[in-house]
């Protein structure tokens, strides 16, 4: 038989070919339209000559994987890391994530691909989940306004402190932080003080508050050490001297200790992580952050509030235009990229699941297995410390490494903390055999049962709660399995995330998570490692995470890279420390201006900011490229003081400016540094690397062009890549100081990132790259004749993002940006990103992993919206009753009175749409919502149910 294929023949395809959306005919259409004959002749088209690599670059990475071959080798990574029952403590607990919520959210494509709730009709179901987060944590404290998550405990009591800064009235740069505190959040709070000008003070407060003016105080609620004390008389000093108080606190304890704002804390900081969330090696877990009433405008981050939609329903969105952060630019006190959403939906489910006597169950269980622990020690002849704690035991003995050892030889890991002291801390996971496990290890008998008969209980009876808490039905009508799972599919079903449908959003790079890249992160071996493990017990995951860093270095020309920013911003944020530290160390600390352009990303000047620079804005030409002429007559005006330029390649505005190498250079011959933002890598990667042409750092946005999902708005991690120089100056190293809780950010999602590299190879990488491009010129092409594109470059083409120009047609018809963005929900289309960076534009990136049937969609809803759009225009629709302006519509809003000028069949089919079993139709819970009605009448917790029947 000559037709018999042969073995090599019947391999498995590539796993790029899953990854990539269009099949090889449709890229042959797409191409067509360009006008380009290849995906080869469009990089050489789209992209400078000056930047492009002239051949391929050595790496490290091997040849493409497929998803079994992937799978095998990082599970050979994860059978060598050892995972023992985590009694360290330090913040970080055993935790048992309900199956019913890993299954239907930590493992659901409906809630991990879904973006940043900034479209909240279409975003009801995780606002929903958010609000009950912050209605959990205002409870749990007793403070009235709570965010809707940060990144980790020690991010969360850096922005305290710059909140009580903010806030309060005393002239003072002293901050005074209790000597009881975690010592990675003392290491992130010095981080984040010095840039910023203020003076830390560490002080044993047990022993009282130290002489001298402050503007704040952190105390610890329990300390690190586990110690329980009554704060009441610390904090009234503090007030009495003018200060503010944030007091970090363990939510699991505060169901039976009295609450911070009982105690009259202003504040109350710390995470979220047992309340379901997997340990991961230190992340991703979500932190939180709950204030008085008064400081409710000064919080940071995300606040998600009630408001109203077109109909007077109840309906949730970000309140405050959320702080307005990415719009502040240089006047913006904190970075809205600071956010944990998923995470922060799993440890409201887990509050949800249990409900409040739930809690105090576990709370109780967790505190009585440490009060048994501490009398068998102490009946063992064992020092125990102190006698008032929570969940850890603090124990001296002769030899504490012997006893660790022994530990450890039975599976469980304790906290050393000295030669002769030990920590062990209990949790939600501590049996009676582990008890007699470190009975053994300290070499003492006792009897859990008879202890148990006999003990009482350490916390002070002073300080026991006696306030009610989670008393909103939502964390009481889902006790059942059943009645949560419908709860979490209802909340799922209000939502439109990238299960349903493209989300073009320009500068997101909202692409595929493929599931095997998803599988690994609720493995055991990776998602029960405790951060602070012994390292010989956690060597897969540190081997996985040294090639990773080795591969990102390898991609964007760096020597070095650190994979412990656990979001974008902090990436940022450690970049531009590296920059300072490294002028600091050749003595020109007077380097502190950066220079921004008007086109960057939003958050670089609040980064800029905080890591004390002063930030001036560079102009761009009408093509939106940096000006020039600008650049050098600002370099020139501050040539003694420069000591960065940010730039983003490619710009935001969508295109690749054939001047970078010029701007570099401009840049490095008056002694600055040039940081480029990697948030738009995914038109880089391949191609070209940052640190090849003229960059010195970047971060890189993993959650973006490296395939973590964006969960909502988080988990994120932004690696910071830089050039040799800078090595020694990434973060927790040499002279900069840590920027996340855990050594290594937020481990437990970087297999994410490792499976995707390791399956696509460089090859498919470089395919990726210019497939997102080929998409966002036929986006260009196919709706240049229909909305303006407002930049280009080379020979009319764009990056990996083009931005539709609609500034003119508001002008003529009354239709706006919002309009169209609300009206394509009605298509079940998720909107492009709305007037940023230029008002009045939309803009749109499909990226690589979108087929050609869902782009078309997208192309034809517009040109159906355009349309529409006209008919407005001609007057045969008024522009205050119009399909745009009354999207978007709900199925309610059909059925009632209508009395538009249009048809219901168009309110809901647009442009064709028929209806039918296998539509796509997707029905908006909520009618467009009344942003200023919400922040007039601020309510950020799940409000009475009276409320919504008033």
């Amino acid at each position: 038989m000559t037709d018999r294929p042969t073995l090599a023949e019947l391999v498995d395809p590539p796993f790029a070919d899953r990854h990539v959306g269009p099949r090889p005919a449709e890229l042959e259409r797409m191409l067509a339209a360009i006008g380009a004959g290849s995906l080869e002749e469009l990089g050489e088209r789209a992209l400078p000559p000056s930047i492009r690599d002239s051949a391929p670059v050595p790496t490290s990475i091997p040849e493409a994987a497929s998803e079994t071959e992937m799978l095998a080798e990082l599970r050979e990574l994860a059978d060598r890391n050892t995972v023992t029952v985590p009694m360290i403590g330090l913040g970080y607990s055993g935790t048992v994530t309900p199956p019913v919520i890993r299954r239907h959210v930590l493992e659901n494509p409906a809630w991990y691909t879904a973006y940043t709730p900034y479209q909240p009709e279409i975003s009801q179901g995780r606002l929903e989940a958010l609000l009950a987060f912050q209605t959990m944590v205002a409870d749990l404290t007793a403070l009235p306004i709570a965010g809707a998550s940060l990144l980790d405990e020690a991010t969360a009591a850096a922005e305290a402190m710059t909140l009580l800064r903010r806030a309060g009235r005393a002239k003072s740069a002293r901050f005074v932080v209790d000597a009881d505190t975690l010592p990675q959040t003392l290491d992130v709070l010095r981080t984040r003080a010095e840039p910023l000008g203020i003076e830390l003070v560490v002080a044993d407060l047990a022993e009282g508050l130290p002489e001298g003016e402050l503007f704040g105080a952190l105390l610890s609620y329990p300390g690190a050490s586990g110690r329980v004390r009554d704060l009441r008389a610390v904090v009234e000093e503090v007030h009495t001297r003018g200060g503010l108080v944030a007091v970090a606190a363990d939510l699991l304890a505060l169901t039976v200790l009295t609450p911070p704002g009982e105690l009259g804390a202003d504040a109350a900081v710390g995470t979220t992580q047992r309340f379901g969330v997997p340990l991961g090696f230190g992340g991703p877990h979500a932190g939180y952050l709950s204030v008085r009433q008064e400081f409710a405008r000064q919080l940071p981050g995300r606040l998600v509030g009630v408001s109203r939609d077109a109909d007077g329903n109840p309906a949730l969105r970000l309140a405050l235009q959320t702080r307005e952060q990415h719009i502040r630019r240089e006047k913006a006190t904190s970075n809205i990229c600071t956010a944990q959403v998923l995470l922060a939906v799993v440890a409201a489910c887990y509050a949800v699941y249990h409900g409040p006597s739930g809690l105090t169950r576990i709370a109780r269980r967790t505190h009585r297995f440490a009060s048994l622990l501490a009398e068998g020690l102490r009946a063992g002849g064992v020092e125990v410390v102190h006698a008032d704690f929570f969940d850890t035991v603090v124990a001296r003995v002769p030899d504490a490494d012997a006893v660790a050892d022994a530990a450890h030889a039975a599976g469980i890991a304790v906290r050393r903390i000295s030669a002769d002291t030990l920590g062990l801390s209990c949790s939600e996971l501590t049996t009676v055999a582990h008890l007699e496990a470190l009975f053994t290890a300290f070499g003492v008998t006792a009897s859990v049962a008879e202890l148990d008969a006999a003990t009482d209980d350490a916390l002070p009876a002073a300080l026991r709660r006696e306030s009610e808490f989670l008393t909103h039905p939502t964390f009481h009508e889902h006790r059942s399995e059943t009645a949560l799972m419908r709860w979490l599919r209802r909340l799922a079903d209000a939502d439109l995330a990238l299960d349903r449908t493209m989300i073009p959003l320009g500068s997101c790079t909202m692409k595929l998570n493929a599931t095997a890249e998803m599988e690994p992160i609720t493995w055991p071996e990776f998602a029960d490692l405790h951060p602070f493990a012994p390292a010989a017990d956690a060597a897969g995951t540190l081997e996985m995470i040294s090639r990773l860093e080795r591969w990102l270095a390898e991609l964007t020309g760096y020597a070095a890279v650190s994979v412990q920013p656990n979001a974008g911003s902090q990436g940022e944020l450690a970049g531009l420390l590296a920059i300072a530290a490294y002028h600091r160390s050749r003595g020109e600390s007077e380097r502190t201006v950066c220079l921004i352009p008007s086109s960057a990303h939003g958050t670089n000047a609040a980064s800029a900011v905080m890591a004390g620079m002063r930030v001036v804005v560079v102009g761009t030409d009408a093509l939106g490229n940096v000006d020039l002429d600008d650049l050098r007559a600002k370099i020139d005006s501050h040539r003694d003081t420069l000591a960065a330029l940010m730039i983003t390649y490619p710009s935001t505005h969508g295109v690749y400016e054939t001047d970078v190498r010029l701007v570099c250079e401009a840049v490095h011959e008056a002694g600055g540094q040039v940081y480029v933002d990697g948030a738009n890598l995914n038109a880089l990667v391949g191609l070209s690397r940052p640190g090849a042409f003229g960059g010195d750092v970047s971060h890189l946005n993993l959650h973006k062009t490296f395939c973590i999902p964006h969960g909502g708005g988080g988990p994120g991690v932004g690696p910071v890549a830089v050039a040799e120089h800078l090595a020694e100056f990434l973060p927790g190293r040499g002279t900069v100081g840590a920027v996340s809780a855990a050594p290594h950010g937020s481990p437990g999602v970087l297999p994410i990132s490792w499976a995707y590299i390791r399956m696509m190879g460089v090859d498919g990488l470089r395919r990726a790259t210019l497939t997102a491009v080929a998409a966002a010129n036929y986006v260009a092409a196919r709706l240049g004749e229909h909305y303006p594109v407002l930049y280009a470059g080379a020979e009319g083409l764009v990056a990996h993002e083009c931005i539709l120009d609609l500034r003119g047609i508001t002008k003529e018809s009354g239709v706006t940006v919002d309009d169209v963005a609300k009206r394509l929900a009605d298509y079940g289309l998720h909107a492009p990103t709305m007037s940023f960076p230029v008002a009045g534009t939309l803009m749109v990136e499909p990226t690589e992993s979108e087929d050609l049937a869902e782009i078309d969609r997208f192309v034809d809803a517009m040109i159906g919206i355009r349309e529409e759009i006209r008919r407005v225009q001609a007057g045969e629709w008024p522009v205050e009753d119009n399909p745009l302006r009354g999207a978007p519509h709900t199925a309610a809003s059909l059925v009632d009175k209508w009395d538009h000028p249009y048809s219901r069949d168009i309110a809901a089919y647009p442009n064709g749409l028929t209806p039918g079993v296998h539509d796509r139709k997707v029905w908006p819970p909520v009618r467009r919502i009344d942003q200023a009605h919400g922040d007039r009448n601020l309510v950020c917790s799940c409000p009475p149910i009276e409320a919504y029947s008033s």
